[in-house]
């Protein structure tokens, strides 16, 4: 029950490009400078101008070349670079799939000192939790095994430093079935999902909202789920979908009714309107 890696994914390459271009041309003016299609990365290359031009190369279809230039772009400090093989090699993308190179990739972006607020938050707040993740449940074949207490300390430093909302939605994952080393809290979990649902997180405000249904908050609780299921991405609609589904079939028609409309409220406003109550009733 997580939001997908692909939209976390696409939401921070759009980020990165908007960051590195004002037009992909700019990048194709200096390749002859930074690259060369026989020998690769040429030798004193600024590693900005390096990583600019495996942006390119990976948004024209060269992967290998973008691998090779993220490669120099990552041993010379640009972490943006590190981040982007990371997410290559955790998706199998232009490279074949390798969790536990992209679990050391995404450990080096970690370990660097980027303070909350720098442009660089982003790729450090992603790499928290993509640690988290793996850390979950382990890497088959690696060192990295499962380990729930080291992944919740990852999510709580994405969570409560970076504000980042897929780290808050897992924090109340973890409080609301007592994982990772803390006590189960209904009221904690709900603080965590009412974070994660004001800033659009569809699972966090599926799952605050079943929290509000179960809690007597019928209408609020079941529109919701209902507004969560019409933003959420393919690869949670399943869940989201069955929760919101079992809801409605034990709420009245009356509260239906309501419900819907309010959904409806909900989402013409965008964002994620949580109605305040954050499960503190439980």
């Amino acid at each position: 029950m997580r939001t997908s890696e692909l939209l976390r994914s696409s939401v921070l390459s759009a980020l990165v490009a908007i960051a590195i271009f004002g037009a992909v041309g700019q990048a194709l003016a200096f390749d002859d400078k930074v690259f060369d299609d026989k020998t690769g990365v040429k030798p004193q290359s600024s590693p900005w101008a390096v990583f600019q031009f495996g942006f390119s190369a990976y948004k024209n279809g060269h992967k290998d070349q973008a691998v090779e230039a993220y490669k120099y772009a990552a041993e010379n400090g640009q972490i943006g670079a590190t981040w982007k093989l990371a997410r290559m090699y955790a998706e199998g993308d232009g490279v074949q799939r390798d969790d536990y190179a992209a679990f050391k990739f995404f450990s080096e972006i970690v370990d660097q000192d980027v303070e909350p607020g720098s442009p660089e938050e982003s790729y450090v707040s992603d790499a928290l939790v993509a640690l988290g993740d793996y850390l979950r449940k382990g890497i088959p074949g690696s060192p990295v095994t499962e380990n729930e207490v080291a992944a919740q300390e990852y999510y709580m430093r994405a969570a409560a430093n970076y504000r980042n909302p897929n780290a808050q939605f897992e924090m109340g994952q973890m409080f609301l079935k007592g994982e990772g080393g803390v006590k189960a809290s209904v009221k904690q979990a709900g603080r965590w999902f009412q974070l994660a649902a004001e800033k659009g997180h569809a699972g966090a405000q599926a799952t605050l909202g079943n929290l509000l249904f179960q809690s007597g908050k019928i209408v609020r609780g079941l529109a919701m789920m209902t507004a969560a299921l019409e933003r959420a991405s393919p690869a949670d609609q399943p869940w989201i979908r069955g929760m919101q589904e079992e809801a409605f079939a034990a709420a009245g028609e009356a509260d239906r009714r309501t419900a819907i409309s309010l959904a409806d409220d909900i989402l013409t406003k965008g964002g994620g309107e949580a109605g305040g109550d954050g499960g503190g009733d439980q």
